[in-house]
């Protein structure tokens, strides 16, 4: 299958290791992939911050740069979530109306693709060691994604995946809250670990990068003997690339 890929600018800027990672997954996979390097932003700042004149700048430019006929994966259901359910208050009976409700209809995020789309389950990833899913925000709400990450991680060699208390709590990011509510941002990541440390988790694995970076920079800054990962990088793990 040709699929193309949108890799969202946080993960173009602060992990490109996942974006290399995903395309390896999806050609192991079979598929045939497509980038353009000309893609940046979905809009999601801007649009969250308020500012939909600039998102609906910046979706534009999205949906100039990819197909209105071709599946679309993406290793964020942040990014994804924000194409499928809120391109709807941007570009509804707008000239571009067809062309957003094609493309909100062929994006997937990664994990949702590979067992839903694909049917694939199994890519020979290893991993030793116990960890817990986090169920981001986005992916359990907006892309309504719980097992298929679940389904993915139980095929990985050596790695036993444990219940993660409040598993469907926010960690706190939440892009700008992070920010402007410093302190309760904190507390959210702090309860995220403290569970996952209860847990005896040696890894916190999740679809969403941002999440992902939340929680480290905690991890971190108290010096806890977690580490987090990204799924796609977890799938390309134990098989010469990682």
């Amino acid at each position: 299958m040709k699929v193309e890929l949108f890799i969202p600018c946080f993960i173009d800027q602060l992990f490109p290791e996942t974006a290399f990672n995903t395309v390896k997954v999806l050609e192991k996979a079979g598929c045939k992939v497509k980038y353009n390097p000309q893609q940046t932003c979905c809009g999601q700042p801007a649009f969250n911050a308020g500012c939909w004149d600039d998102a609906k700048a910046v979706g534009s430019k999205f949906l100039n740069d990819f197909s209105s006929d071709t599946v679309i994966v993406s290793p964020s259901a942040s990014c994804t979530g924000m194409v499928k359910n809120y391109y709807n208050d941007l570009f509804t009976n707008t000239i571009v109306h067809n062309k957003c409700r094609n493309i909100q209809s062929n994006i997937y995020e990664l994990s949702d693709f590979l067992i839903n789309v694909l049917k694939v389950d199994y890519f020979g990833a290893e991993l030793q060691g116990k960890a817990v899913y986090h169920d981001s925000c986005a992916a359990l709400r907006e892309c309504k994604i719980a097992e298929e990450p679940r389904k993915l991680l139980d095929k990985v060699l050596g790695l036993e995946l444990v219940d993660l208390k409040d598993n469907e709590t926010c960690c706190g990011f939440g892009g700008t809250f992070a920010v402007k509510f410093e302190g309760i941002s904190s507390a959210m990541a702090q309860q995220k670990v403290d569970n996952a440390i209860a847990a005896d988790a040696e890894y916190i694995i999740s679809t969403d990068a941002s999440c992902l970076m939340h929680l480290q920079g905690y991890i971190d800054k108290n010096n806890l003997p977690l580490k987090t990962m990204h799924i796609a990088d977890v799938l390309a793990h134990g098989w010469g690339f990682a």
